[in-house]
């Protein structure tokens, strides 16, 4: 590849496929996705899968799929780390030639040894150099049946400097980091290596990341340097702390991008929320992906972990479940539906209108949806509150009249009416009963618009199971 200055901004997400795209890495698409869009640049998605023994196709489809969902569209892609090896190599041969990176054939015990007798002193468990080449200096003899791996030959002293673009100047000494591994026995390149290659290649200009990357951000800046490659400018966010306080893991809790698709969130309310999520715009808590794109230029970006919420994460996606059309709504609460074996019919789109409005999901709007194509089972403890002996004549009354009248809603909400009065009760008295009885919940929208949604003969069937 030729490398040269790039006049855009270029951002890219690099996730590893073994496993989920986890929210932190969601969020980081997310803020790398907006500010290329901001700035009219280029975001690319490579897959970094030299982790062979861990990574899977399964995870590669999920990262694509979950990519999709939230809507973050990428320009380049996605370029996979296992297809350009020939290029590592490459790269490993000039650095090997130029003289800053070496073999090392120390084995994986005696590298033990050394850090066990660092420990011992109290000192950092750093590799001791022991095959870094030195002028004056003889190395060990090379033993028989050793694969040696590659080492890149850090700079021994002075200091690697960044501006970080979420926490400003950051100042590491080389002699707090030593001789990173590149390549390993099997000439897979490790991480930090691969990396950075990959980034000079795409001519990444800006690359944001977990806080955890920081302690790689030192021997990475010292390759770009031994490269001759141009530095993209760097930022690290801090970690998504669950709602117990602790860092949010994929060991703990529904972390993956996937699990909330199913939970029956809207995309445009992860994306929302995540935004949030460790970056503000003034108190704006509600705004769309283009206002996002719009306000996105790399500032306000949060120094300190931010805490998952799900409380508030329901409370956001409900506002989108609100303005989301009752269509949408619909095609989604289906594929719910078909989870538990029940085809909707036209109905749907009206169930949908009428019920959103109390709904934090879609999956919550197909718990009530499934009413209309399923038995439903009351609570016992609500059949004994509300269906009583004084009740039953009343319901029985019910039914003999919407057995005969015309189904649309104002004629049910007359024929509602026409017993209320004939028995002198008000609303509350014969409506809770009724949402019991056929709803199989004494919370519902308005009686009426409920039963008008109803076939007309399961209305009446549970009306005489009163």
């Amino acid at each position: 590849m030729t490398h040269s200055t790039p006049a855009a901004v270029r951002t890219r997400i690099a996730p590893s496929p073994t496993g989920f795209l986890h929210l932190g890495t969601a969020r980081t698409a997310l803020y790398s996705w907006a500010y290329a869009r901001h700035h009219g640049g280029v975001f690319v998605l490579r897959i970094e899968d030299t982790d062979v023994a861990r990574s899977t196709q399964d995870s590669v489809d999920q990262i694509l799929a979950s990519m999709q969902w939230l809507g973050l569209g990428y320009d380049e892609g996605p370029f996979y780390q296992m297809q350009r090896l020939e290029r590592y190599s490459a790269v490993v041969a000039q650095l090997m030639a130029e003289g800053k990176a070496y073999h090392c054939y120390s084995t994986p015990e005696e590298l033990e040894a050394v850090r066990e007798a660092k420990r011992a002193l109290g000192e950092k468990t750093l590799y001791d150099g022991r095959w870094r080449p030195q002028p004056g200096k003889t190395l060990p003899s090379i033993p028989a049946g050793v694969q040696p791996v590659v080492r890149f030959k850090n700079p021994a002293d002075g200091d690697v400097t960044w501006n970080d673009l979420v926490k400003g100047p950051i100042t590491i000494n080389n002699r707090e980091i030593d001789d990173l591994i590149i390549v390993r026995t099997d000439g897979i390149p490790t991480y930090n290596f691969a990396v950075v290659v990959d980034d000079w290649d795409m001519a990444i200009t800006h690359v944001f990341r977990g806080d955890e990357h920081m302690n790689n951000t030192p021997w990475q800046i010292n390759i770009f340097n031994a490269l001759g490659a141009a530095l993209p400018q760097f930022g690290h966010c801090p970690v998504i702390l669950g709602d117990d306080g602790q860092k949010l893991s994929k060991r703990r809790g529904a972390v993956s991008v996937t699990a909330y698709e199913e939970g029956g969130y809207l995309p445009e309310a992860m994306l929302n929320y995540l935004a949030r999520l460790g970056w503000s715009h003034g108190d704006d808590e509600l705004f769309s992906s283009e206002q996002l794109v719009s306000w996105f230029d790399g500032s306000h970006l949060n120094k300190s972990p931010a805490q998952w919420d799900p409380a508030k994460l329901l409370w956001v996606n409900a506002h989108y479940m609100k303005a989301a059309s009752n269509e949408r709504l619909a095609s989604l609460v289906t594929a719910q539906l078909a989870k538990r074996g029940m085809v909707p019919d036209e109905r749907l789109i009206d169930i949908c209108a009428l019920f959103k409005d109390r709904c934090e999901t879609t999956v919550v709007l197909a718990d009530w949806a499934a009413a209309f194509y399923a038995d439903v089972t009351p609570k016992s403890e609500e059949l004994a509150q509300h269906i009583t002996d004084v009740i039953r004549p009343v319901l029985a009354l019910l039914a003999e009249k919407l057995a005969a009248c015309v189904w649309d809603k104002s004629t049910i909400a007359a024929a509602i009416k026409e017993v209320l009065t004939a028995q002198g009760l008000k609303m509350p008295q014969l409506a809770m009963p009724v949402r019991v009885l056929v709803m199989g919940s004494a919370q519902t929208p308005a009686l009426d618009a409920v039963l008008a949604l109803s076939k007309r003969e399961i209305v009446l069937q549970r009306l005489a199971q009163a």
